[in-house]
């Protein structure tokens, strides 16, 4: 399971290593893509299905949704292979996808890794905590 914050440094080639406690999770192939929010996903080649059964449900039927989905991560994934230093090169549609500039964010969340712009994380984290309580909250209301 990945967990926690790490943080990365993105080469002007757009090499970065992956934080070891991640690494050492992930498969010899990894998979990046586009992500939702701004940011992008990282998962190891054998948590990709069971990613990819979760947001297209147990639907036969390929309806607009799920079609865009698949546009829009599928389309974008790219499989990468961590070298004996444990570092990628991040490609440049998905550089520029998230914004990412120097200094990057690596969030460990269960079965998948986020990477974003580190400007882009704090943001993105202020808010969420400032938000929390109100997002519990909308999560119990759905769930009965």
């Amino acid at each position: 399971m990945f967990l926690g914050t790490y943080q990365g440094i993105l080469s002007p080639k757009h090499r970065v290593a992956v934080p070891k406690k991640f690494l050492s999770q992930l498969s010899k192939t990894v998979i990046i893509a586009k992500w939702y929010e701004g940011c992008l996903v990282l998962i190891s080649d054998t948590g990709w299905d069971a990613l990819l059964k979760r947001l297209r449900g147990s639907t036969e039927i390929a309806t607009k949704p799920i079609r865009d989905t698949d546009r829009f991560i599928l389309g974008s994934a790219f499989d990468l292979v961590p070298d004996e230093q444990g570092r990628v090169v991040i490609p440049q549609p998905l550089v520029i996808h998230a914004g990412l500039g120097p200094k990057i964010v690596f969030i460990g969340l269960g079965e998948k890794v986020e990477i974003w712009d580190e400007a882009k994380w704090q943001e993105k984290e202020k808010d969420v905590s400032e938000h929390a309580a109100e997002l519990i909250e909308e999560i119990a209301n759905e769930r009965r």
